[in-house]
Formats: structure tokens, C-alpha cells, sequence
């Protein structure tokens, strides 16, 4: 029983040690990787910014139909 899981845990690290290695040295993976790294917080900012745009024009708008039509 105990070798048995000593045979499973040895094996269960070398696959990981393997897929690892592959994953690590694969130099179109670590491209990928660094991409999304570098543009979904550049992505995230610019929606962010975009929707405070949108608010701060509609109430400038809204600001500015009450000045014109002041309600009495």
C-alpha cells in the first residue's frame, strides 16, 4: 500500500516536472503569457476611464438642461 503511493506521488511529480519544463521553455507560451500580462490592465484602465467619461458627460448634459428649462 505504501509503495503503491509512493509509485503514485513519483509519478504525479514527474508529470509536473514535465509539463513544467514545457510549459516554461516553450518560448510562444511565455510570449502569450507576457502578452495578456501587459494589455489586460491597459484594457481594464481604459474601460474604466471610458465609463467615468460617460458619467461626467451625462451629468454635464443634464447640468446643463436644468440651467436652461430651471424648474420654478
Amino acid at each position: 500500500m505504501v509503495y503503491l503511493l509512493l509509485l503514485t506521488i513519483n509519478s504525479f511529480l514527474s508529470i509536473r516536472n514535465s509539463l513544467l519544463d514545457m510549459t516554461i521553455n516553450n518560448p510562444i507560451f511565455i510570449f502569450a503569457i507576457i502578452t495578456v500580462i501587459w494589455f489586460i490592465p491597459g484594457i481594464l484602465v481604459s474601460r474604466l476611464n471610458e465609463r467615468k467619461k460617460n458619467k461626467k458627460k451625462k451629468k454635464n448634459q443634464i447640468d446643463a438642461i436644468e440651467r436652461l428649462y430651471p424648474k420654478d
